[in-house]
This record gives structure tokens, sequence and C-alpha cells, in this order.
């Protein structure tokens, strides 16, 4: 795991789709889990869903509270 894709996640915002304008790491698990069943999109967006959907499954989104508090 590449600690800048970490960073991403609470900066980068989802580009299109129904939550389009939302910060990766704000995406609901729902969503997240209907990318990995259908497949991630390619490119840097697709893997930061996959980075954010594995957090979120694992119960470890919390990691990312220390990253939005020094935004």
């Amino acid at each position: 795991m590449n600690p800048e894709h970490l960073q991403l996640l609470v900066t980068r915002v989802m580009p299109y789709g129904k939550y389009q304008g939302r910060l990766i790491a704000d995406l609901p698990g729902d969503y997240l889990n209907w990318f990995s069943r259908k497949g991630f999109p390619p490119g840097e967006i697709g893997l930061l869903l996959a980075l954010m959907q594995e957090l979120d499954h694992n119960g470890l989104s919390s990691l990312l509270d220390p990253l939005r508090k020094s935004r």
C-alpha cells in the first residue's frame, strides 16, 4: 500500500456517476462493493476505489481520520 494513495482517498473526488463530486473516502460501502462485483474502472480511479473498498470492507476506514484532519 502506497501512503500517497491513502492521501489521495481524502482529496480526490469521484469524477462521474451517482456520487460524482464526493470524496473517494466518503463513498458508501454498498457503492464500493458494487464496483468490486462488477469490476473497477481502469487507471488511478479504479486503484483508489479498490483500495477504499478494501479499507471499508475490513473496517479500516478510520485509518484515514488523521489524514482528513491534516487537510
